[in-house]
């Protein structure tokens, strides 16, 4: 890692830059800046990939209904099945098993973080990932895989939103609601809707008025643009004028075949991402038989997480932009006495790092991209206050003679026409618009699952967690029996690579359900006592969020509002990742699971 050296840094000169940046991309109307993809413009919505097929209403028992087929309900359904539970359902709103990377098929889609330690269940399915960032028809393979190897399509509905979740104590069943009729009943609930699956628009001005073609990465239009998601030539486009807009981690990866293929590719910027290397290799047969051994996975991802913290595992197995970090905060740690390693000096030693290595970040995307445009694609913020991104050929496609970078110093895009997009005051004209803005992410979370979920006594979640997220684990809420929500908050937290969070809770659902089966127990839940002590605990810790108010506006920090008083519940355990790992595996191994009430 930093292959073009950074400059001397004065601390005091950046934050203020830093500062300056970051205010002018502030807006009043904050997260409301965006419009919902599937409400207001159903037609972009629509499932390009799978038929919809036509089916009768669904009305029977299940002993275990899983709201979401990515990860999540892949990994939860699969552990279920190991522990002898059959009548798994899994619901979901696509055609297929997949989640983000169902909808995710955009060319250049991959995952940004080791494909070793990301594609959960390699171990028990026996595959190998043919390259360290594996690209979505891999991943998507590989969840069908999963699907296929545990039968968890024997019982799926797909292309179904649930639309209410309802616990009905008389019978001690969740009654589950769906946009096709289906009224079933379940004895147990997950909830893994994701926070990346419900698509956003910039609220553009005339965004509807545009002639021409328009669609959102997730729903990309390959028979307009030609090509497929395995990376053939987007031949449609040879004489097309393009705009994309938004230059996230979704255009990071895009961009290089748009510019590569495009007559004239016109990228719209209000912040730059921070690009650094990538470093992809293929995986040869020679490497994985040299780490498969028994519980090699959970190896790998409990190493990752100790290279992060601080980087103070004894070795680095993934080696990648990720861990590079960690190590950097060790040594300027490192560097000082044991006893002036205080909290405070801890922060500062972080702040150094992170300016060493965004100081190599913006030398190198000026050292690719070199003139106006090399200073444009600049990231000022730290590191982490935006989603990080890896590439070793976005920067590059700057250098393409059909490729034009428009930045908006901040403002971003002013308004579309019926001919193009304007910014910067100038309307470019253009034959198709490509919104990159990405997914909804901080919202309430019944407006981002879809349904509401009403427990006993007819409390619904929103009003359970009307002043902060409450939660025991980040899995268990008391007042909702039977009921399991698989999500990083309130537990690891681990953001760098969510699957690990998925397998862990996995783990524990499928323990507590065994463990109520194997007591005859009609329910299981979190004490009101348990849930609050696990809040507690929780604001003990230092209570950062991904970002603050203090970075660029992103959905890290809710687009700079923050999220108000309530986000200070949305947390992770104050020892860190690891510490939830070891606290819950102790927990569940302890067979006694404790602050929950089985009855």
């Amino acid at each position: 890692m930093g292959e073009h050296a950074a400059q001397v840094v004065d601390k005091q000169a950046l934050r203020a830059k830093y500062a300056e940046e970051r205010d002018k991309r502030l807006r009043a109307d904050g997260s409301a800046q965006y419009r919902r993809l599937e409400t207001e413009f159903s037609d972009l919505a629509t499932d390009p990939y799978t038929p919809r097929v036509e089916r009768e209403p669904v009305t029977d028992h299940v002993t275990f209904a899983f709201i979401g087929g990515g990860f999540a309900g892949l990994v939860v359904g699969a552990r279920l099945k190991d522990a002898g539970i059959d009548d798994v359902r899994i619901l979901e709103k696509g055609g297929d098993f997949g989640g983000t990377w169902y909808w995710n098929r955009y060319p250049g889609a991959q995952c940004d973080t080791a494909s070793m330690i990301y594609m959960p269940l390699l171990e028990e399915t026996g595959h190998m990932p043919t390259e360290k960032y594996a690209h979505a028809p891999e991943i998507r393979e590989h969840c069908s895989r999963i699907g296929k190897q545990y039968g968890l399509y024997d019982n799926a509905l797909f292309h179904t939103q649930v639309s209410d979740l309802e616990w009905d104590d008389a019978r001690k069943v969740w009654i589950v609601r769906t946009d096709r009729g289906d009224e079933f009943t379940a004895k147990y609930v997950g909830m893994g809707t994701g926070p990346l699956h419900v698509a956003k628009l910039p609220g553009l001005p005339g965004i509807e008025n545009f002639k021409g073609k328009a669609f959102h990465t997730s729903r990309w239009d390959y028979a307009y643009t030609g090509g497929n998601p395995e990376g053939a030539p987007l031949s449609k486009l040879a004489d097309k004028r393009v705009a994309i807009i938004g230059t996230g981690a979704t255009a990071v990866q895009c961009v290089p075949h748009l510019a590569r293929d495009a007559k004239e590719l016109l990228v719209f910027q209000r912040t730059p991402s921070s690009v650094d290397v990538r470093n992809n290799k293929p995986l040869e047969r020679e490497w994985f038989d040299g780490v498969a051994e028994p519980g090699w996975q959970k190896k790998w991802q409990e190493n990752f997480v100790g290279n992060l913290a601080g980087g103070f595992a004894a070795e680095d197995l993934v080696q990648d932009g990720w861990t590079d970090l960690g190590h950097r905060i060790r040594k300027e740690i490192m560097n000082l006495p044991p006893e002036e390693r205080t909290p405070a000096n801890v922060m500062a030693a972080y702040e150094d790092a992170d300016n060493q290595k965004m100081s190599e970040i913006r030398a190198r995307a000026e050292a690719i991209v070199g003139g106006e445009a090399g200073k444009k694609l600049q990231a000022w913020y730290r590191q982490l206050c935006k989603r990080p991104c890896f590439h070793d050929e976005y920067l590059q496609a700057y250098n393409e003679p059909g490729c034009r970078l428009v930045d908006t110093d901040g403002k971003g895009v002013e308004r579309i026409t019926e001919k193009g997009v304007v910014a910067n005051g100038v309307e470019y004209e253009v034959d198709c618009i490509i919104y990159a803005s990405g997914f909804e992410v901080g919202t309430e979370y019944a407006s981002r699952a879809g349904f509401q979920v009403t427990g006993r006594d007819g409390e619904t979640l929103s009003q359970h967690w009307d002043g902060g997220m409450k939660t025991l684990h980040g899995l268990h809420m008391h007042g909702f029996p039977n009921a399991f929500m698989v999500q990083p908050t309130q537990a690891a937290n681990m953001i760098a690579n969510v699957p690990h969070n998925i397998v862990d809770h996995a783990d524990t659902i499928a323990a507590v359900v065994s463990e109520a089966e194997r007591r005859g127990a009609q329910t299981v839940e979190a004490s009101a006592e348990a849930e609050k002590a696990w809040v507690d605990l929780l604001l003990t810790g230092l209570g950062a969020r991904l970002g603050d108010t203090g970075c660029t506006p992103g959905y890290y920090n809710n687009e700079g509002e923050g999220f108000g008083e309530a986000a200070k519940y949305s947390v992770g355990h104050p020892a860190g990742a690891m510490g939830y790992f070891n606290h819950i595996d102790a927990w569940r191994k302890s067979g006694e699971y404790k602050g929950l009430e089985f009855a």
